[in-house]
């Protein structure tokens, strides 16, 4: 996913039959992930923002509930422009997956309870700590529509 330099969602495939489904990925290279980890919010529209990455790249894809998914392109890590632009994704268990490419800030809010999503990583854990950018949940705050009970 090297070429991808944007936050962009892939479509799921999926096959039905009398067995159940299968849901599926076919067009993802998922070579350059390293590990996956998974976010269970059990209190409804909890904020988790902002995690900024220069080298490292996520995928995300819901296991259970709804999340608003937002990504920014990072223009100086160290003083970023709070009025860039923020790209969303609403997605649910039915919907694709989302990479963040490096360069970008990403976070998300669960809309429903007891939401679960799923992140892989294109870092090692003990990699990832040196490249790991953190901003206040509000300082693109594009979820104060959404009435969040908490940040984090």
């Amino acid at each position: 996913m090297d070429e991808i330099n944007e936050p962009t969602l892939f479509e799921k495939g999926q096959s039905q039959d009398h067995r159940g489904s299968v849901e599926f990925f076919n067009s993802l290279d998922l070579s350059e992930f390293k590990r996956f980890y998974i976010v269970s919010n059990p209190t409804k529209r909890t904020v988790r923002a902002w995690h900024g990455h220069k080298i490292e790249s996520k995928l995300i894809k819901v296991i259970k509930g709804e999340f608003l998914v937002a990504a920014v392109k990072v223009n100086n890590f160290e003083n970023p422009n709070n009025e860039s632009e923020v790209e969303t994704f609403l997605i649910n268990e039915e919907s694709g997956s989302i990479y963040i490419p490096p360069g970008y800030a990403n976070g998300a809010i669960n809309l429903v309870s007891n939401s679960k999503v799923i992140y892989f990583s294109s870092l090692k854990l003990e990699d990832s700590v040196n490249d790991d950018y953190r901003f206040n949940p509000k300082f693109w705050d594009i979820w104060s529509e959404y009435s969040p009970e908490i940040y984090e």
